[in-house]
């Protein structure tokens, strides 16, 4: 066989030019890679990341020199759909729309890394060469020699991008990684999943839109294919009735537009522009992100042909920042890539032309339809969650003023038995009473009685009921467990967790931190001593005021619990008789490690935090799937 040959079929001089500069995002690179891998009729798609390179390989159906697919590959800017039978994936039976369209999407590896290896396998014909931002004028790429042309996962047929020295990092940690990609490509299911390595860490992704509906309160769906996400709505309210939580849900079929559009040729032809999605509103922004340096969790994305065009509508639709803050969502508009009318997508490939007549038209549905109509679900959310908490709140009140009113009938009634038992015992012995002798029996008797009254047992709306003790330098483990339980169903007001960005589980600033946990160990007219969980380390063990906290949970017999890192090894006072949660930590990269035992045991406690708490805790599933979300399961 002649040795092979391949030729880029553009100006060398556009790749200096495109290369570093088409994309400023390592995830849409990752996104066009991860397109081209769909269009390819992948079932599966691997990023695998480390310190040397990133490498995005698939199983699709590979490229043959000897077919031509090098040629067609090597042909950037030549159109790939232009017509209906080229819009579907080969081999897919109609059953994918393919993404890609202007060919460019292969330049996307050369924003990341100036030299990218590009090696494919079909029917046994392998094939290899360098992609660079730098060739000579001959446009000759560089071959890869058939032997050195490997895979990691391939078998059989598929490609592999190699994109070496890269200029971008994937996150370290998986679960930022993981959502950043979906958020950049959000079609996963069982028929195409994609596949995270970073080191020796690895995470399989095949949905999207689950993760997203449990936490929201409220849901609109518009079109038919998108219904059944309701059934994963969880409102989060308890004794809504079935009306009520109906009433959080709004199903619409498609919104169709007929527009009149000139085509590639310049004809003028109607086109029926149709809108489809799903949009809906958090119960909770609290852990979310707000700043713009990665992305946000509110955001309306624009999808065509099931893949990202715009990122972010939610700007340029949104009227009310505050609200707003609550929304997510993804509206499907498959006339953004019609193959019979002019592109409209940005040279940047990370948004559409905002003057084109079906953005506009979109733009505006969202902005006075979709949007106020999730907004006014929103608002009947809140409303319920204002009943739920009003009630519950009476509720309480009342179990307290009742066991008040006992209290003190009970105090009443033993105050005045054992007074008076206890003067007459004093006139039957003739003892000698004076205003003064009599006034400390009184109080003797009353403080005596005071027990029954039930003040020691009534808490404080403002009473914290638990204590995250820990040092400074493990504030990301701290952060991890904080948030765990409030995602399990402690509320945040009922903590103490002094390395909180929020400042509403820190304590006051004018009052100084012992004598504010002296409030809580000592001087509480509570019977319930605050709960506390301890955070070990090496850190603890060296920090004095971890230790004084070890020290006034034991003189007070504080209940608690132990999460250990790095297999530190607590000693007593600290209950070491009982298991503790173990978890490894990376203070390198912040990357936290658990393995399958650890999640259990981790999520076993706090459930019975919670309902020692007296807190109805979430399912132990749902919970385990949310440490597995923020941690590298090894």
């Amino acid at each position: 066989m002649a040795q092979k040959e391949y030729e880029l079929n553009i100006d060398p001089r556009i790749l200096e030019l495109l290369g570093p500069n088409l994309y400023t995002n390592i995830y849409y690179v990752l996104a066009e890679l991860i397109a081209n891998a769909y269009d390819a009729n992948a079932k599966n798609v691997y990023i695998i990341g480390d310190k040397d390179c990133i490498t995005v390989e698939d199983d699709g159906n590979g490229m043959s020199y000897e077919d031509g697919d090098i040629n067609k590959y090597l042909n950037v800017a030549h159109e790939t759909r232009q017509n209906t039978e080229q819009s579907f994936v080969q081999g897919s039976n109609q059953k994918r729309k393919k993404m890609g369209r202007k060919g460019v999407g292969k330049l996307a590896a050369l924003s990341v890394s100036e030299n990218v290896k590009i090696k494919t396998i079909k029917n046994n014909d392998k094939s290899g060469f360098i992609l660079s931002r730098n060739i000579n004028d001959d446009r000759k790429l560089t071959a890869i020699d058939e032997d050195q042309i490997d895979f990691i996962n391939v078998k059989s047929h598929g490609t592999s991008i190699v994109m070496e020295a890269p200029q971008y990092d994937i996150h370290k940690t998986l679960p930022a990684a993981r959502k950043n990609i979906l958020r950049m490509f959000p079609l996963v299911d069982d028929d195409f999943k994609i596949h995270l390595q970073v080191g020796k860490t690895h995470q399989t992704i095949d949905c999207f839109e689950k993760d997203i509906i449990k936490d929201l309160g409220c849901l609109y769906t518009i079109g038919e294919e998108f219904k059944d996400l309701h059934n994963d709505l969880n409102p989060g309210l308890k004794d809504l009735t079935q009306d009520q939580i109906s009433s959080l849900s709004k199903i619409d079929s498609s919104i169709d537009i007929k527009l009149e559009i000139p085509n590639k040729s310049g004809e003028v032809r109607e086109y029926l522009l149709s809108i489809k999605g799903w949009i809906g509103a958090y119960r909770s922004t609290r852990g979310r992100k707000t700043n713009q340096t990665d992305f946000p969790d509110n955001f309306i994305s624009l999808i065509a042909n099931k893949k990202l065009g715009e990122f972010n509508i939610l700007p340029e639709v949104g009227k009310n920042a505050l609200i707003e803050s609550f929304i997510v969502g993804q509206i499907h508009v498959d006339l953004f890539e019609d193959s019979t009318l002019p592109d409209m997508a940005l040279s940047n490939r990370q948004g559409y032309k905002t003057d084109d007549i079906r953005y506009t038209t979109v733009r505006k549905k969202i902005k006075d339809q979709i949007l106020p109509a999730v907004i006014n679900l929103r608002n009947k959310w809140a409303s319920y969650k204002k009943q739920h908490e009003d009630k519950a709140k009476n509720e309480k009140n009342k179990n307290l003023e009742d066991k008040l009113k006992k209290g003190i009938d009970n105090f009443k009634k033993k105050a005045s038995s054992d007074f008076s038992k206890s003067m007459m015992k004093s006139l039957e012995n003739r003892e000698k009473l004076d205003q003064e002798s009599i006034e400390k029996e009184a109080e003797k008797v009353i403080n005596m009685a005071l027990p029954e009254m039930g003040i020691k047992s009534k808490i404080d709306k403002n009473k914290k009921e638990l204590l995250i003790s820990h040092n400074g330098d493990d504030k990301p483990v701290s952060d991890f467990v904080f948030n765990l339980l409030v995602f399990t169903g402690v509320p945040a007001e009922a903590i103490i967790y002094t390395s909180n960005d929020d400042a509403e589980t820190r304590i006051p600033e004018s009052k100084p931190i012992y004598d504010y946990l002296r409030d809580f160990f000592v001087n509480s007219y509570s019977d319930q001593k605050i709960y506390v969980i301890y955070i070990t380390s090496n850190n603890m063990a060296k920090s004095w005021p971890c230790v004084s906290e070890v020290g006034a949970g034991w003189i007070t017999k504080s209940e608690h619990n132990i999460l250990n890192i790095n297999n530190f090894l607590p000693s007593e006072p600290l209950n070491t008789r009982k298991e503790w949660a173990s978890l490894n930590f990376n203070y390198d990269d912040d990357e936290i490690h658990m393995n399958e035992r650890g999640v259990d045991v981790l999520a076993e406690k706090l459930i019975y935090i919670c309902k020692y708490l007296d807190r109805q805790p979430r399912l132990k599933d749902e919970i385990k799937a949310e440490i597995k979300k923020n941690i590298n399961l090894s």
